[in-house]
């Protein structure tokens, strides 16, 4: 018998399984693919070329996470890029974003906006680091289970009015504004080019089905932000090796402290005695008995079907079935012969812009007519696309003198309407998006060599992201902090005794950052403490 079981070995399940067997536990992670890493892995995609499959590029994930399992020691390196982004617009002009560099770019279509940056990013700033002050810390959870519990909780939420009570009340209006608004009006409330509120509005509709004028789409595009790369504060970066290479350090780390990882072991159900979670069943018919079961898995994945209906609460079911998933995200790796040349800056020898992510949404508006198309017919005629070319960072990942890139495109259906299967339309949907990065780089296309295509059902069927949901759900404002799952099983427990979530589908949300494997952790192990859990 095991004191832990985890069901799913993607990145937050590496972690929490890391941080329990450091504490003296005995873990075992369960993954069903033949590679630990879930969504965070790498691999060769057309012979001789190799990258990120799924999940592409670095910031959200926690500098204390890679500090505690020491990955830096098992192998992982991070490197910026050079420029953080350039956008080719559809006047032959370009935006490109950078240290030393943005006042210039955006003082070539507003000087005002150019002067507002500094403010803007200094208010976005302390409304990011008020989130990483979050970021590891379990949210207040609303309990029923006696005045004990219920202290504890009203003392996690004083610390978060008391780091409230800091702000003034300007930065209390802006922090309402971006909780509350669209990233939309909320960037129209600041600049007047539509470059630069491109930019910055892309992340706000990354993983998100929806317009940048959607209400609530500022958190995504704060949710974004609060990264950082090599302890610079919201710095983009590039795992040597790929993301894959987080993963399989986060794997090194976990077996190094003693875990077992047991690949290709799909869990079937979880075992429920007595109204507790007592370990699983795999695909292969082996019961696992442990004290404590973790899921790294969607929500939906878990409560839906690996647990019986009849065990669980029915509001619990009901509000589990509504939980709303699906990114519209269409993932893509191709190999290139060449880098391309954009109209806006020719030029095929390696230069800063190619080490960026090339985003190619002029403007806001475009990102707006982006969403209802696809609404309306499945896909956008004219989608959304983020383009990085990693091996410009990372040699290994190519041929010499040839690169791989990732096309990070939006926005898709999760699901076609009428009926209609992404497996009938994944090609034609994959030569769009080529297409697109064409019109703005004539010699895209031609230096295609080879190409891995996911849409929504693709990610879907490989990675358990239903609906191609990257975050494990919306970061909808029903869905975040003490909602994530929702009301009463935000302190990474669920509805039955010795079962925990791990996964991105708990606070503080998707992105690969480690934080929900670490918080689920560090509550496990309070429970063995309390005896709630009884070791194995």
């Amino acid at each position: 018998m095991r004191d832990v079981v985890i069901i799913g070995g993607g990145h937050n399940g590496l972690v929490c399984a890391a941080y329990l067997a450091k504490s003296g536990l005995k873990v075992t992670v369960l993954e069903r693919l033949p590679v630990v890493g879930g969504a965070a892995m790498t691999e060769e995609f057309h012979p001789g070329f190799r990258n990120s499959v799924a999940a592409y590029t670095v910031s959200l994930l926690n500098p204390k996470v890679i500090a505690d399992l020491d990955l830096a020691g098992h192998g992982l390196r991070i490197v910026e890029r050079r420029l953080s982004n350039f956008l080719p617009l559809e006047d032959g002009n370009y935006l490109a974003l950078g240290a030393g560099r943005t006042y210039d770019e955006v003082a070539k279509f507003s000087v005002r906006d150019a002067d507002r940056l500094g403010d803007y990013a200094k208010r976005l700033d302390i409304v990011a680091d008020l989130l990483r002050d979050l970021v590891l810390k379990t949210p207040p959870n609303v309990v029923t289970t006696g005045w004990m519990s219920a202290l504890g909780e009203l003392a996690k939420a004083g610390g978060l009015a008391n780091r409230l009570r800091h702000l003034d009340i300007e930065m209390k209006r802006e922090l309402l504004d971006l909780f509350a608004q669209s990233a939309g009006h909320y960037l129209d409330g600041w600049f007047e080019s539509a470059p630069i509120k491109a930019a910055y509005g892309f992340d706000s509709i990354v993983g998100n089905y929806a317009s940048p004028y959607t209400p609530g789409s500022a958190y995504v595009l704060l949710h974004h932000v609060f990264g950082e790369v090599n302890g610079k504060k919201g710095a983009w970066g590039h795992a040597i090796g790929g993301m894959g290479a987080i993963t399989q350090a986060m794997a090194r780390a976990a077996e190094a402290a003693g875990v077992e990882i047991r690949t290709e072991c799909a869990v079937r159900e979880v075992i429920v005695e007595a109204g507790r979670a007592v370990g699983v069943v795999t695909a292969a018919g082996e019961s696992i008995r442990a004290a404590a079961v973790a899921s790294n898995l969607n929500p939906k994945l878990l409560f839906l079907k690996l647990i019986d209906e009849a065990v669980l609460p029915a509001e619990f079911r009901r509000r589990i079935g509504n939980w709303r998933c699906g990114s519209g995200t269409f993932r893509m790796n191709v190999a290139l012969s060449e880098l391309p040349s954009f109209t806006s800056l020719p030029g095929t020898a390696l230069a800063d812009h190619h080490t960026s992510g090339i985003i190619i949404a002029p403007s806001l508006d475009y990102m707006d007519r982006a969403h209802a198309d696809a609404r309306r017919f499945g896909w956008s005629r004219q989608p959304i696309v983020e383009l990085l070319i990693p091996s410009t960072l990372d040699d290994s990942l190519a041929p010499p003198g040839q690169h791989v890139a990732s096309l990070f495109c939006q926005h898709v259906a999760p699901e076609l309407p009428d009926g209609a299967s992404w497996d009938d339309h994944r090609e034609e949907v994959a030569d769009l998006m080529i297409d697109t990065v064409n019109a703005h780089a004539p010699n895209f296309k031609a230096s295609v060599l080879g190409r891995q295509i996911h849409s929504p059902l693709d990610l879907e069927r490989r990675f358990g992201l239903i609906g191609g949901d990257i975050f494990h759900g919306a970061l909808d404002l029903n869905q975040i902090y003490s909602a994530r799952p929702m009301l009463g099983h935000a302190d990474y427990r669920g509805p039955l005794p010795g079962l925990y979530m791990c996964g991105s589908g708990t606070h503080p949300g998707g992105g690969v950052t480690g934080a929900p494997g670490h918080n689920a952790a560090r509550e496990i192990l309070i429970d063995f403490r309390r005896r709630r859990l009884k070791r194995g």
